[in-house]
């Protein structure tokens, strides 16, 4: 009956997070390393709409606590930030690629599990290429992954954009609507 209501008074229900398909790029790092050249740098950030809630508060401190714990163990070094349109990121940075991955999966169901998974907006996990940086972002409502390519002040690389697209649509969900290809200007990671 909710979902009747809903759809009379133009309310929607906000999008789950889709987090089991970040391990995709756990398998796709073999590809973007060997077959496409592309080098890792070792860093990666989760991009988060923040609540201001006692609530939020609370699972924030528990999540660094958390984070504390987990990048003594991995050493992964993690650091957060609030960008200039006040989404806050999580910004980490390890050689092993494979704790990357997990500590953005960890911080990802941490934020769900907490209630607040309709927070999370994109992961980013950078590459390098020799004349530009590749940004690999996953979009959590969509639980897809595109590439990003900036290639200066607001511009970005769209043939390099489409052809790494076309090349990791076997290893990554690839998200088919190029619309959906938020760019992300100033990226901290």
């Amino acid at each position: 009956m909710r979902s009747f209501f809903d759809a009379l008074l133009g309310r929607t229900r906000p999008v789950k997070s889709q987090l089991e398909k970040l391990f995709a790029m756990s398998t796709a790092y073999t590809t973007l390393t060997v077959d496409m050249r592309e080098r890792a740098s070792g860093r990666a950030g989760i991009c988060f709409r923040p609540v201001t809630s006692s609530q939020f508060a609370t699972l924030e401190g528990e999540l660094t606590d958390l984070l504390k714990v987990s990048g003594k163990e991995t050493g992964t070094a993690i650091r957060t930030t609030t960008d200039p349109y006040g989404f806050q990121w999580v910004l980490l940075e390890d050689a092993e690629f494979e704790d990357l991955v997990a500590t953005v999966h960890l911080v990802s169901l941490t934020l769900q599990d907490g209630g607040f998974g309709e927070q999370l907006l994109a992961a980013v996990f950078r590459f390098e290429e020799p004349d530009h940086p590749v940004y690999w972002i996953y979009n959590y409502k969509r639980g897809n992954f595109y590439p990003f390519v900036p290639s200066g002040e607001r511009r970005r690389d769209n043939a390099t954009e489409l052809r790494l697209a076309a090349v990791m649509d076997k290893e990554l969900p690839i998200e088919k609507d190029f619309e959906r290809w938020y760019p992300l200007w100033g990226i901290p990671v």
